[in-house]
Formats: structure tokens, C-alpha cells, sequence
């Protein structure tokens, strides 16, 4: 899961322990969330459009899609004129602090030929969400040793 730093950080995960994972606004990365992640899925807390892009910690998903408040709200940059309370468009799930890692840049990860496959690491890849494969998390949690 990936987040600008300046908007939404690991530290501020830290800080708040818990948080909706709000503001995903592409139908992909949308279904990956709703059809994909289970309570109890680890992910891997992304930095993005930052210097050092890269995996800043861990995270745990705690809660089943619900839809996202923010589409109805006329003053949220993540307002959906289109979306109606009885047939949103845009949901969210819960996510709270697995633990704060050593930063694992994107340089690191492409580095890798394992992870060569690795869809966060595709070019031109804009989405906020993707799934990691067990293998990936295996190799990035040991083998890069992610505490």
C-alpha cells in the first residue's frame, strides 16, 4: 500500500496506531483492497512521489471494505459527484501498525532479480495498491532482512 509521505507517513502510523486507508480512487487498485486483502493480510507500507521512495514498514489489515466517507464530502479532494450513499463507488479498509522498518528503497528492491516481477516495481505503475506475491514477501522480509 502506498502513500505520499507528506499526505499520510509511516510516522504518522506510528503515531495514530490505526487508520481507513481512504482516497483510493482507481477501480484496480480498488478491487485488489475489496476482493484480495483479508483481516489478519500483512502489507507492506509504501512511501511514494517522495526523495527516497521506497517500503518504510509494516502494516496489518483489520477490518472489511466499508465505503469511503470521503466520496460524499463536497470539500474532500476524494469527492465523487457520481457516488451515492446507497451505491458507493469507493471504499476503504482499516489498517493498523505492524511495526516502523529500516527503509527499503526502490532502488534496493530493483535490485533484485528476484523481485524482478514485483508489480509495485513496473514501470509506470501509478497504483496505490498491489498485490505482493508470497515469494516477494519472503524474499524482502528475509532475504533483504526486514526486521
Amino acid at each position: 500500500m502506498k502513500s505520499e509521505p507528506e499526505e499520510f507517513s509511516i510516522d504518522d502510523l506510528v503515531r495514530q496506531k490505526k487508520t481507513p486507508w481512504f482516497g483510493v480512487r482507481n477501480y484496480q487498485a480498488r478491487n485488489f483492497m475489496m476482493k484480495d486483502m483479508k483481516i489478519g493480510d500483512p502489507v507492506f507500507f509504501y512511501h511514494s512521489s517522495c526523495p527516497e521512495p521506497g517500503i518504510a514498514g509494516i502494516a496489518q489489515i483489520c477490518s472489511l471494505p466499508y465505503p469511503d466517507a470521503t466520496q460524499f464530502d463536497s470539500k474532500s479532494p476524494y469527492y465523487e459527484p457520481a457516488a451515492k450513499k446507497d451505491s458507493p463507488r469507493w471504499f476503504n479498509v482499516d489498517v493498523k501498525l505492524v511495526r516502523k522498518t529500516r527503509l527499503v528503497s526502490l532502488a534496493s528492491l530493483r535490485a533484485h532479480p528476484e523481485l524482478a516481477d514485483m508489480r509495485i516495481l513496473a514501470r509506470g505503475n501509478r497504483l496505490s495498491i498491489t498485490p505482493v506475491e508470497p515469494g516477494e514477501w519472503d524474499f524482502i522480509t528475509g532475504s533483504l532482512a526486514l526486521p
